[in-house]
C-alpha cells in the first residue's frame, strides 16, 4: 500500500543523504516547513524493502527480527504466513511507556528524525510507512509517546512503539489541539491504519530518535543560553564596576582553550564603549564569578560544541537492527541502536550547563551582598523592602537541584531481557535529566538578570555599552525596575519569557 502526498517546494525540506545540521533543524522548525522524501530517499526505500521481500521469498534461515522473536527470544523462528503479525505485536507490546508526556515540540523531532534514518535505505520498511510518518508531521499529529521506558540501548524501545502505534490505528495523537484516539483521526483524514511487513516493527523500535530528539532539542536551546550567560555576566560585571582586564587575549592565548578565547573575545565586544567599564576602579581584583567568566563559561561551550558533534553524527545515522546491505548482500545484526554515544554527551552537557547556572547564581549572590556601593539587596530602604534578598535563595535551590541532576545516567547499567541486553546506556533517563537542567539554567539565568539590571541602574548617569543599553531597554519593556517590594515571581516568569522570545544567531 502506498500513498502518495506531494508538497510545494517552497517552505518544504526534502530528506535526502544530505549532511542535516542543527541549525538546519532550528531551520525547519521556526520556520515550520513541511518535510518530503527527495527522488533519492524514495528508490532507496522501495531498493530495499525490494530487496528484502525477495529475501524473504528464497531464504529460509533465521534472521534475527525479520523471522525470529526478540531479545532473548532470538532463537524463536516464526513462519512467514506470521510475519506481519509479528510486527504488529512488536510494537504492541513495546508500548509500555509510563510518566510524563514528552513535550509536543519533542514529539514533533522525533517524527523527523525517524524519517531522516529511514530514508537511508538500510532498514526495510514500506514507503507507505515513512509517509505516513511525513503526514504526521507535516499535519502536527503528534503521538502520545511517555518519559519513561526506555533503557537506552536496544534503542528507545518504549518511546519509539508509542509513537508508532498511531501508524496501526493504535494509541493516541494530539490533533487540533486535544488528545483523541488514532484511528479517529486516521478515520478524519481518509487514511487506512498500515499493514505492517516484515522487519518493519523492528526499524521503527529500534533506533535512538527519543535520545537524539531530546539531545537536538536542549542543544538549541544550550548554544541560546550559552550566548546569554555571556550577555548576562556582562551586565552582571557592569552592576558590580568590575574590571576588564581579565578579558584581555593575552591571558587567554597562552591558555588556548578554543571556549575560553571566544567568550573572552565575546565579553570584550559586549562591554566595548562602556562608560562604565572604563571608568577608574578603587579594587585590585574581583571574585571568580566575575574573573573567570572566560575559563568558565568557555568550558561549557567546549562541552556544547563536543555535544553538538555526537547528535550531528547520531542524526545522519542508521540506528535501527538488523541493518540492510543490498550491494553486499547482507543483512547484519549489530548494535547501532545502542545509545552510549548520546548517554555520555548528555551527561556531559548536563553538567556543562548546571555549571553554567552554578556560576550565574554566585554574581547574583555577589550583587545582592551590599559591596561596591550597592545597597543591600539592590532596593532603596533595605530593611523596610526587602528586594532580591529571596531570588536570590530560589536561584540557589535550583542550582543545588542541578547539582543533583548532573549526576551521571551513563555509569549506570540494569541487566534486561533475560541477559541477552547486558549493557544498558541509560540514555533516556540522561536526556530527560539534561532537559530538567536546561530548564533550570533559564530561571537562574532569568534571576540574574533580573539583579543585574537592578545593580546597573545604581551606576546611572554612567553607560554601559551600545549593546547592553540596547538589550537593557527591551527587557525593560517586560520588567521593570523595583523600586519597591512586590510580588518578584512574575518578574522571573517575565525574565524567562523575555530571554526565550529573542532571537540568537545561532552562528555566532
Amino acid at each position: 500500500m502506498s500513498t502518495n502526498f506531494t508538497y510545494p517546494m517552497e517552505n518544504t525540506h526534502y530528506i535526502s543523504s544530505e549532511v542535516l545540521h542543527l541549525e538546519t533543524l532550528q531551520d525547519i522548525i521556526s520556520q515550520h516547513k513541511t518535510i518530503a522524501l527527495s527522488e533519492e530517499a524514495k528508490i532507496n526505500i522501495q531498493k530495499c524493502r525490494e530487496y528484502l521481500d525477495k529475501k524473504m521469498a528464497s531464504h529460509d534461515a533465521p534472521i534475527y527480527g525479520i523471522n525470529t522473536g526478540f531479545g532473548s527470544l532470538c532463537n524463536v523462528k516464526i513462519s512467514n504466513e506470521n510475519l506481519s503479525q509479528l510486527q504488529e505485536n512488536l510494537v504492541k507490546s513495546h508500548a509500555c511507556g509510563t510518566g510524563d508526556e514528552v513535550p509536543q515540540e519533542i514529539v514533533k523531532i522525533m517524527l523527523l528524525l525517524k524519517i531522516q534514518s529511514l530514508s537511508y535505505g538500510h532498514s526495510g520498511v514500506q514507503l507507505a510507512t515513512v509517509e505516513r510518518l511525513i503526514a504526521f508531521y507535516n499535519n502536527d499529529i503528534f503521538p502520545v509517546i511517555y518519559t519513561q521506558g526506555s533503557l537506552g540501548a536496544s534503542g528507545d524501545l518504549a518511546p519509539l512503539a508509542h509513537l508508532s502505534l498511531p501508524l496501526l490505528g493504535e494509541g493516541e495523537v494530539y490533533f487540533d489541539g486535544f488528545r483523541q484516539p488514532a484511528k479517529k483521526v486516521l478515520e478524519k483524514m481518509g487514511w487506512q491504519p498500515i499493514v505492517l511487513q516484515s522487519k518493519e516493527g523492528l526499524a521503527l523500535l529500534n533506533g535512538t530518535q527519543f535520545m537524539s530528539s531530546y539531545g537536538c532539542y536542549i542543544l538549541l536551546k544550550a548554544m541560546k543560553f550559552s550566548y546569554f550567560s555571556d550577555v548576562i555576566a556582562a551586565i552582571s560585571l557592569e552592576g558590580f564596576d568590575g574590571r576588564i582586564e581579565p578579558f584581555d587575549e593575552l591571558i587567554h592565548f597562552v591558555r588556548p582553550h578554543k571556549g575560553q578565547i571566544n567568550t573572552a573575545k565575546r565579553m570584550k565586544e559586549l562591554l566595548d564603549g562602556s562608560q562604565i567599564i572604563a571608568q577608574e576602579k578603587v579594587h585590585v581584583q574581583d571574585p571568580y564569578s566575575f574573573r573567570c567568566i572566560p575559563q568558565v563559561h568557555g568550558a561549557s561551550k567546549d562541552a556544547i560544541d563536543y555535544a553538538k558533534k555526537v547528535f550531528k553524527t547520531e542524526i545522519n545515522s542508521v540506528t535501527d537492527n538488523p541493518n540492510i546491505f543490498i550491494e553486499s548482500d547482507v543483512i547484519i545484526s549489530g548494535g547501532n541502536f545502542h545509545g552510549q554515544p548520546l548517554a555520555l554527551a548528555l551527561d556531559f552537557l548536563a553538567i556543562a550547563l548546571a555549571e553554567l547556572g552554578s556560576i550565574s547564581e554566585r554574581r547574583t549572590y555577589q550583587l545582592i551582598s551590599g559591596l561596591r556601593g550597592l545597597p543591600p539587596f539592590l532596593v532603596n530602604n533595605p530593611g523596610l523592602n526587602s528586594g532580591f534578598m529571596i531570588p536570590q535563595y530560589t536561584a540557589a535551590s535550583i542550582a543545588s537541584q542541578n547539582k543533583q541532576l548532573a549526576t551521571p545516567a551513563s555509569v549506570d547499567s540494569i541487566v534486561s531481557s533475560n541477559g541477552q541486553e547486558d549493557h544498558v546506556s541509560m540514555g533516556a533517563n540522561a536526556a530527560t535529566k539534561c532537559l530538567k537542567v536546561m530548564e533550570n539554567l533559564e530561571r537562574i539565568l532569568g534571576i540574574e538578570l533580573m539583579n543585574a539590571s537592578q545593580a546597573i541602574e545604581f551606576r546611572r548617569p554612567l553607560q554601559s555599552s551600545n549593546f547592553l543599553e540596547m538589550f537593557l531597554k527591551s527587557y525593560r519593556e517586560e520588567v521593570s525596575f523595583v523600586k519597591e517590594d512586590r510580588i518578584l515571581h512574575y518578574d522571573i516568569e517575565n525574565s524567562v519569557a523575555f530571554l526565550n522570545s529573542f532571537m540568537v544567531d545561532l552562528e555566532e
